[in-house]
């Protein structure tokens, strides 16, 4: 069994909306030297009965797991 961790953000370039609330949000409570925040999504599952976890993963992430147009994503195996 492994255990799959799927890193997914957008792509620099792309507007990221909730990353901007996100770094003015934080600016308004008192950080002000916040900035450039990126808000993304964490997917964290068991796999098994594959002989390569990190290959699966990546297959995933092409077909569902995320929008590779404005979207990348990073696999950790364990």
């Amino acid at each position: 069994m492994a255990k799959v961790k799927v890193h997914v953000f957008l792509k620099p370039g792309v507007l990221d909306v909730q990353g901007k609330a996100v770094e003015g949000a934080l600016q308004g409570l008192g950080w002000p030297g916040v900035s450039d925040a990126r808000v993304g999504k964490l997917i964290e599952f068991d796999l098994t009965g594959v002989d390569d976890p990190a290959g699966e993963a990546k297959k995933m992430c092409e077909t569902l797991l995320a929008n590779t147009v404005i979207e990348s994503y990073r696999i950790e195996v364990a």
